[in-house]
């Protein structure tokens, strides 16, 4: 299984790559992982990234290329890997499917989770993280024992400053401007599917799971 995962900030990609990982004994290969793994590890390419980061500049989607294609070669993608967060736009994902040729790889399947922007937005100003140990809270859904106190260690829990309204919008927004042409791009190929994203959590992943054995 080679496969791409898409969806909009909020739509739990995270939580679903997580169940597709463990089903297909694939491993679960995000950009921003990588690029910590080579800046920890002082690697050339590490070197060069941190080097944009350090500027507040983006990463070049050249150098990223690299930082994938060096981690899609490692010996444990033999069964197959799973792409989040790249590619994130037409040129990145004509630039991947260039470097997969070279080794002989073609994309599988392309999921794509949709929701509603008004849901994720929902979602995003619901979410609760404790001041101290991190842990994840939504006021509607996965409430709090005592309001407004962690669970775990009575802690103050917090709204996260790129969970707030105004900058959950951006996020979508340029989410939408950069990845529609992309679904578009691998729905030409034949190999995206849509998921209904706003479905409990298992509802989703008994979709994912039923659109990658066809």
């Amino acid at each position: 299984m080679k496969l791409v995962i898409l969806g909009p900030p909020g739509a739990g990609k995270g939580t679903q790559s997580k169940k597709i990982v463990e089903r297909y004994n694939i491993p679960h290969i995000s950009t921003g992982d990588i690029l910590r793994e080579h800046i920890s590890l002082g690697t050339d390419l590490g070197k060069e990234a941190k080097g944009y980061m350090d500027q507040g500049t983006l990463v070049p989607d050249s150098l990223v290329l690299s930082l994938v294609q060096e981690r899609i070669s490692r010996d444990d993608t033999k069964n197959g890997f799973l792409l989040d967060g790249f590619p994130r736009n037409v040129s990145q994902a004509v630039s991947l499917d260039a470097e997969l040729d070279k080794l002989g790889i073609n994309l599988d399947k392309v999921i794509n989770i949709v929701v509603d922007p008004k849901e994720l937005i929902s979602r995003a100003t619901s979410r609760r993280v404790c001041s101290e140990c991190g842990a994840t809270y939504n006021v509607v859904a996965k409430p709090p024992k005592v309001e407004g106190k962690c669970d775990f260690d009575g802690a103050d829990l917090i709204t996260r400053s790129d969970d707030k309204e105004e900058t959950v919008s951006v996020r979508i927004q340029v989410y939408t401007d950069q990845t529609s042409p992309l679904i578009d791009y691998y729905k030409a190929q034949g190999t995206l599917f849509d998921v209904d994203g706003s479905q409990s959590i298992d509802e989703v992943t008994k979709d994912i799971f039923e659109g990658l054995d066809k």
